[in-house]
């Protein structure tokens, strides 16, 4: 059985046939295409502080062991798989959309980076990054006077 969505206009706006335009409306706007086409990423937050930059993810549900930070020249890969078990799962669900299996987020780092400080830590569903900037590229703040 399929589900269509009629026209709820009065005044016939389009050129050619409401009714078709709505039904590929409906098609391309329907909960169950959206659901398959949403990136399956979680979202982060880029913050740049005077002494380091900060990623901040939100990857609820996992452990500290499920993840990998790699560096490789001026890129940094953030990666994580979680292995799901279906063993004695007895539940049916309707509809599941949390179930974040793997992923993995590359971010390219700039020039100011001080590669020997980078810190990682992972509470209440956050994962956060701090990426240090080297010495010179630390911009100390002065007062200058008017004279």
């Amino acid at each position: 059985m399929a589900l269509v969505k009629f026209p709820t206009r009065t005044v016939n706006t389009d050129a050619v046939n409401p009714f078709v335009n709505n039904v590929f409306d409906s098609l391309f706007t329907d909960s169950f295409m959206s659901d398959r086409l949403v990136t399956r990423v979680p979202a982060v937050n880029i913050l740049e502080t005077d002494a380091a930059f900060q990623l901040e993810l939100a990857v609820p549900g996992l452990k500290k062991d499920d993840f990998t930070i790699n560096v490789d020249k001026n890129l940094i890969t953030i990666s994580a798989e979680k292995k799901a078990s279906s063993e004695g799962e007895a539940n049916t669900y309707t509809k599941r959309e949390f179930n974040y299996h793997s992923f993995s987020r590359s971010f390219t780092l700039p020039d100011v980076v001080n590669y020997n400080n980078i810190d990682a830590n992972y509470a209440d569903g956050i994962l956060v990054v701090k990426i240090g900037k080297k010495e010179d590229a630390i911009v100390t703040k002065r007062s200058i006077e008017v004279m």
